[in-house]
């Protein structure tokens, strides 16, 4: 999980609204590419997504876990119930036997938020399970290690769940994830089930790992979402999700913050607030009638290298739709950006 050292969190309102937008733009997203791209398109979008954060995520959140020494099939199964435990996802953990082990997210899904569980096609759903589950074999070096999911909420049955399996026979790459719809997980116990140690997690590291674990899909999703459909298509998309969101979180974003001052200067400081809720160095400073927002790290961004401008282009329509949605007669222009070299990201409110 990404995370700027032990820094302490200092603004505990703007990180749960960091939390909130980003968790929101992920959702949304994935919901526009369905209606607009199509549920295949979508699917491998997501795909790339979950594989990216399994690549980058599942061997090193082992080992924090420590889960490393466990039988592959309940190492899997613990992984995910206690890392999605602590990015504050409803998760449940079945042990059956070393070699085969049940995880269950059951609804609410963290993920479909609300109603966009109606608007989130099968295959997409199943894109998870490919980019993740199907590939811990993989990256064990077990080739006998798959997984089958025995329902998906998307589907009406109640939760998304299934078991990590070890065969006796090496699997070819399309047995590693199965569907077996006829089975059920057993009862969930959490006397029986791990626990995370509560003095490696206090509150202040599990909110910074909210936020983080919110922002890691959209470090992953939106340049995904451009290098699938391209730049024009595909930032056109991220960006037109990232605006509504914008729009539509605004009035929460708001309250958690305590509330927002009138005008550009009042939404430049909150705006300058969120940018140091995500881990930013942005300052606020006066230019004639107006405020600039400056800041040179874009911690979003930060694992990835050579992104396209559409990237960049398309997470800026989140703080458009914000402005809009706080004055709408507020006017934004970005001033200074890094990725054409200029020493500073810099944003003019007025």
């Amino acid at each position: 999980m990404k995370g700027n050292g032990h820094a302490p969190v200092s603004d505990v309102a703007a990180c749960r609204a960091v939390e909130l937008i980003y968790h929101s733009y992920l959702t949304g997203l994935i919901l526009m590419l369905s209606s607009r791209a199509g549920p295949q398109r979508a699917a491998e979008i997501v795909f790339r997504t979950f594989r990216r954060q399994q690549l980058a995520r599942f061997l090193p959140g082992l080992k924090k876990l420590g889960l490393d020494g466990l039988p592959h099939a309940v190492a899997c199964a613990q992984y995910h119930y206690l890392s999605n435990q602590v990015g504050g996802v409803k998760v449940e953990y079945v042990y059956e036997n070393d070699r085969k082990a049940w995880v269950r997210y059951p609804p609410p899904r963290w993920i479909w938020s609300g109603t966009a569980i109606c608007g989130i096609p099968s295959e997409v759903s199943r894109a998870m399970l490919r980019g993740w589950h199907a590939n811990n074999g993989v990256v064990l070096g077990n080739p006998r290690l798959g997984f089958v999911c025995t329902g998906q909420t998307v589907d009406g049955q109640p939760g998304l769940e299934g078991y990590y399996k070890e065969w006796d026979h090496d699997l070819v790459p399309d047995e590693r994830l199965q569907f077996s719809p006829g089975e059920r997980c057993p009862a969930f116990d959490p006397a029986r089930a791990p626990k995370l140690a509560e003095n490696a997690w206090p509150e202040e590291r599990l909110l910074k790992v909210l936020r983080n674990y919110a922002m890691e899909y959209i470090t992953s999703i939106v340049p995904e979402t451009v290098a699938v459909l391209g730049p024009e298509e595909g930032g056109h998309l991220a960006g037109a999700a990232a605006r509504l969101i914008g729009m539509h979180t605004f009035d929460e974003v708001a309250a958690l913050l305590g509330g927002v001052e009138p005008g550009a200067a009042g939404f430049a400081k909150a705006f300058a607030r969120l940018a140091r809720g995500q881990g930013d160095d942005a300052e606020l400073s006066p230019d004639r009638d107006s405020i600039l927002v400056r800041q040179t790290s874009w911690r979003l961004m930060s694992e990835r290298d050579n992104l396209p401008p559409a990237v960049f282009e398309a997470w800026s329509e989140l703080w458009v739709g914000t402005a809009l949605a706080h004055d709408r007669f507020m006017r934004i222009d970005i001033v200074e950006r890094r990725d054409r070299g200029d020493a500073h990201w810099a944003w003019r409110f007025r």
